[in-house]
């Protein structure tokens, strides 16, 4: 499969996805641009800035569905890797997944990006709107008025106006009713603080007081929201002054925008994107984020399963599977409440201890992580063992780089191996 029908196959996925602006030819077209440097950049010879650039072209192409980044994801995951790598026993790959998972990391990453940077610019778009619309209202009342009822009432996002006096509601359309889970008609006449209840108000509230009392004119977060009947939401909330043509503040204009969707959608691409899909430890990307950003004195154990390359000669690459899915259940139980467990990749796993008080608990560790592995793993009624081979390390975090460490603990496991077979 080449670049022409990795670009098919793409577009073949991606079939359902709304993107009015181009027809299928202009889609197979547009992603044919990318193939031969994904390609590229799964086998080594390229960096990942091509899965950004992918994202950003789907994005530009009005690709708006999440379901995008899910097929795409499956695409360079999948087909990607099967071009590049046809038999999953070569030695290239476990290197070629890895650096395909890093490339579907990446355009989700930017996909996400993209999505929320035109929801964004929608939703200012909007506000701008009504803003001017209200600032006009003086010299083109009637104009201005039918103008700003028409957005106020038609937009897909949540606007409210509030009376700067009082802090109370003068008017809601049907959007915020939806967002806030509160009907428009009970709105009016009540305080932004009573309406959006003392669960919700947290920052709000000092924000809301800077607003009303001329500190600031306009303030913006997410927050999470309650709703009446108890569910949970995610919303963006912007408070802005609208001032008459003397400068005068004439009321506020409230905007809310329901980012629930979007922010599952960016937590669990986070979480794909830092857990190995296989077994659901921490992966690589994670590991050494969490080491990067551990204080003090830490402890590294570093693992390398011995007799595993037979289990999947033997049992095949199914039963192999079963094996490290358990090793790294045993492994995640038996690490310390203190303590990470992470695959690395292939059959090479680590456990980082952080705050580790010395030698002694980092021996304890060790020995409770091997010990944790003695025991044989039912492979389809079929008992079969799987030992280790362990490498430890004990450093000051703030003394020792991280490339440092991490020799440090490789070097001292092949010295573990190499005592364990007699060599």
């Amino acid at each position: 499969m080449g670049a022409h029908e990795l670009a098919v196959r793409w577009a073949d996925a991606l079939e359902g996805a709304v993107a009015p602006t181009i027809t299928r030819s202009q889609v197979e077209q547009l992603l044919d641009g990318f193939g031969d440097r994904l390609i590229a950049a799964v086998r080594g010879t390229e960096d990942m800035s091509v899965a950004r650039d992918a994202a950003r072209a789907l994005v530009g192409a009005n690709y708006r569905d999440p379901l995008t980044v899910h097929r795409s994801v499956l695409v360079l995951c999948k087909d990607l890797v099967t071009d590049a790598c046809p038999d999953p026993g070569c030695a290239d790959y476990w290197p070629v997944r890895d650096r395909a998972i890093e490339l579907a990391a990446e355009f989700a990453a930017e996909f996400t990006a993209g999505l929320r940077s035109v929801a964004l610019s929608e939703q200012e778009k909007t506000l701008t709107a009504a803003l001017t619309a209200a600032r006009e209202a003086d010299a083109r009342r009637q104009l201005s008025e039918a103008r700003f009822q028409a957005i106020f009432e038609g937009a897909s996002v949540g606007i409210g106006t509030v009376d700067i006096t009082t802090g109370q509601v003068v008017d809601v359309n049907n959007a915020m009713a939806e967002t806030l889970g509160v009907p428009a008609g009970q709105m009016p006449g009540r305080s932004v603080a009573e309406i959006l209840g003392p669960i919700n108000i947290g920052e709000a509230f000092g924000l809301f007081e800077r607003l009303l009392s001329g500190e600031i004119d306009r303030f913006r977060f997410e927050t999470e929201h309650t709703k009446p009947d108890g569910s949970n939401t995610i919303i963006d909330l912007s408070m802005t002054v609208v001032r008459d043509s003397d400068g005068k503040p004439r009321f506020l204009v409230g905007v809310t925008v329901d980012v629930t969707d979007r922010k599952e959608l960016a937590d669990r691409l986070w979480y794909d994107a830092h857990h190995d899909s296989l077994t659901g430890l921490p992966n690589r990307l994670l590991f050494f984020d969490r080491l990067a950003a551990a204080t003090g004195q830490v402890g590294v154990c570093y693992l390398d399963l011995d007799g595993f390359k037979e289990v999947n000669d033997r049992r095949g690459h199914t039963a192999g599977d079963q094996v490290l899915c358990e090793v790294a259940q045993r492994l995640r139980q038996a690490a310390p409440p203190h303590g990470v467990a992470a695959r690395l990749g292939g059959d090479e796993f680590i456990v980082l201890v952080e705050s580790c008080s010395g030698p002694e608990e980092l021996d304890s560790v060790s020995e409770d992580l091997l010990a944790a592995l003695r025991d044989p793993f039912d492979v389809a009624g079929l008992s079969v063992r799987v030992g280790a081979s362990i490498g430890t390390a004990l450093v000051d975090t703030d003394s020792t780089a991280v490339d440092e460490l991490m020799h440090a603990v490789d070097t001292a496991m092949y010295r573990d191996k190499a005592l364990r077979h007699g060599r």
